[in-house]
């Protein structure tokens, strides 16, 4: 996600190469790549056991690319961590570039194989042609994407995709539900990415004021799914638990709405980053959310386990 500045913390000399090293992949937001795809799978599939490996082949993917696309990041922020954030594993020479490089471009290449593993054990195209498009769109936001201003728009496609690769092995085609939940998140992460840009410094209230409303609108997308459900939707992806679920999402919006409202009062560096930071945690509970209306608690809950080693970890190794 977006880079934020980072100070020397105490034990960091003890920790050594291997804080580093899940320093430079941010360990904690793995979690929430994760999350994405329990919640696509689980939301086109029962809750049975994967004999095949096909839904850990995608956790493996998305959990590659994901880490791909830090690694890659700081490798093209090298110059600008040099200055703002020295502390930070390539900057301050704890990790050599050439073996970032070399750790960055293995991970792409996993991440493919992994999708398209998936997909042979799943008799289906679908997720090593999602995997594909996700890699090359990492490698164009890291490489160019990050320094304009596409970048949020970029940030979002990876997002969107990652969702669709947890949905690729869905029984069928895909429907308008589908692409809206998959845009849901991507227009979430949209406004978190914009809310993110220039989180080193002082930010400017207007420019955080509209990327919450983006982010609000990306749970309005994610709360208005069932309107589009038709009944060409498969049965397995029925939504039967909506009984004050908008209500959920409303409290969920509110709850992330306001930490940004306290960093765009007082947009100082330290409140815009807690407010990122708490932002994409909250996608794991809004992934939660959605695959507790086709499979109650009992589908919420795996994805909601994901905030236990995200936040254990984050308190370790920072995360933006």
């Amino acid at each position: 996600m977006a880079q934020t500045s980072e100070q020397p913390r105490i034990g960091d000399s003890t920790h050594g190469l291997t804080r580093a090293y899940l320093q430079l992949v941010r360990l904690p937001n793995v979690f929430t790549a994760m999350a994405d795809i329990l919640m696509g799978y689980l939301f086109t599939h029962q809750m049975v056991a994967d004999p095949a490996g096909s839904l850990a082949l995608l956790l493996g993917a998305s959990a590659a690319l994901y880490m791909a696309g830090m690694v890659l990041n700081d490798l093209f922020d090298f110059e600008i961590d040099a200055r703002e954030r020295p502390h930070r594993p390539l900057p301050s020479g704890r990790i050599h570039a050439s073996t970032a490089r070399a750790i960055g471009i293995g991970l792409v290449v996993f991440g493919v194989v992994m999708g398209w593993l998936a997909g042979w054990l799943g008799l289906s195209w679908r997720p090593g042609l999602v995997a594909t498009a996700l890699a090359a769109l990492v490698v164009i936001y890291d490489a160019s994407l990050r320094v304009t201003p596409l970048a949020p728009l970029g940030m979002a496609g990876c997002r969107a995709l990652n969702v669709l690769l947890g949905m690729s092995l869905a029984p069928g085609d895909w429907h308008a539900a589908h692409y809206v939940i998959a845009a849901g998140v991507g227009v979430y992460i949209l406004g978190v990415t914009w809310f993110s840009r220039g989180e080193a410094e002082v930010s400017r209230r207007l420019q955080l004021s509209m990327a919450l409303a983006v982010l609000l609108s990306g749970i309005a997308l994610l709360a208005s799914y069932p309107l589009f459900v038709d009944e060409f939707l498969p049965a397995v992806s029925q939504p039967v638990y909506l009984d004050r679920w908008r209500l959920l999402m409303l409290l969920l919006g509110g709850l992330i709405a306001w930490r940004c409202v306290r960093a765009i009062i007082t947009p100082a560096p330290l409140y815009v980053q807690a407010a990122v930071k708490n932002c994409i945690l909250s996608l794991i509970v809004l992934d939660a959310a959605v695959c507790f209306t086709v499979r109650g608690a009992a589908g919420a809950l795996p994805i909601l386990v994901l905030l236990i080693p995200a936040l254990f970890l984050g308190r370790w190794v920072y995360s933006t």
